[in-house]
């Protein structure tokens, strides 16, 4: 086996990368982790809001987790505190400029740094060989962590960077989810655009692994979208989704990740345009103004 293939969706949250993870999950070899950098906070530790797998068992009592966290030795709680502690010390957003400097080899790499995403390395290639032979989906959406891996030999990472209109982002902020507290649209906002900033210098780190993929693209044309970034994976399959977007969706095992990932059977792909009627002209205003940098050339109106 060579190197492990990982798609690594980087990206503000809430912009669709777990419906898009659990359809490319349905293709023979490729399995969607999740959030797989929660895996030691939430799964091991217990220390979040979200330790269940997509399978609806406890992220350690889980046929497939089980077996990855004992095979890796992330089940030790000592070493699941300090990766926990160096990815906050490292692997946060104001880190990827650092993180892409070692990366393309122009600094030494920080104390930490290969420790760390090495964890992770060695999560991918347990998967790799528990049903993601051909690829393994992460979505956890770090910016600086993208950086850091892709500049990894023994891996072979790609990153799919995940952008959706601030206004809708920030309309589906309005209301807590089960994991995740509700936020005001400028604070939605004004992440969303240090995020989808983050995202596009990560891939200054490898920019022909790179690739930037709307929401409302993949909602309009699913098999277009899928197709595109299939090849951008190096899959050559079909996409497992008709023209509508109508595709069924299995059992997953993701670690952390929107509370639709638990939900199985028959699914569309296709936006959520309630945001266009339910965000009122202030929130849109205050959802508009700090993302205003990024709207042109994302190809979003100021005005909606």
């Amino acid at each position: 086996m060579g190197e492990p293939r990982v798609l690594y969706i980087t990206g503000w949250l809430r912009s669709g990368s777990t419906m898009l993870g659990n359809v490319l999950g349905e293709l023979p070899g490729v399995l969607h982790a999740g959030e797989l950098h929660y895996l030691w906070q939430n799964g091991i530790l217990k220390a979040g809001t979200n330790s269940t797998c997509g399978c609806g068992a406890d992220v350690t009592a889980c046929d497939l987790w089980s077996k990855v966290v004992t095979s890796t030795g992330g089940d030790r709680l000592g070493e699941a505190r300090l990766m926990t502690l160096q990815q906050r010390a490292l692997l946060r957003t104001r880190h990827t400029r650092d993180r892409i400097a070692e990366s393309t080899g122009r600094v030494a790499t920080a104390p930490g740094v290969a420790e760390a995403v090495g964890r992770t390395a060695g999560i991918y290639r347990t998967l790799a060989a528990h049903g993601g032979e051909r690829l393994v989906v992460d979505g956890s959406k770090f910016p600086a962590e993208a950086a850091a891996l892709l500049g990894r030999a023994d891996l072979d990472v790609r990153v799919l960077h995940m952008v959706r209109d601030p206004r809708a982002t920030a309309f589906s902020y309005a209301k807590a989810k089960d994991y995740i507290d509700p936020m005001s649209p400028a604070r939605s906002s004004g992440f969303w655009t240090g995020f989808n900033l983050a995202s596009e210098l990560s891939g200054h780190a490898a920019p022909d692994r790179y690739l930037r993929v709307r929401h409302e693209d993949l909602c309009r044309d699913p098999r277009g979208t899928l197709a595109r970034v299939l090849r951008f994976a190096g899959l050559d399959d079909a996409p497992p989704a008709d023209a509508d977007g109508n595709v069924t969706l299995g059992v997953n095992h993701t670690v952390t990740g929107n509370p639709d990932r638990l939900s199985a059977g028959p699914a569309r792909i296709r936006a959520d345009e309630r945001w266009r009627t339910g965000l009122s002209a202030r929130a849109r205003a205050a959802a508009t103004a700090p993302a205003l940098p990024l709207l042109g050339r994302y190809g979003y109106p100021i005005l909606t």
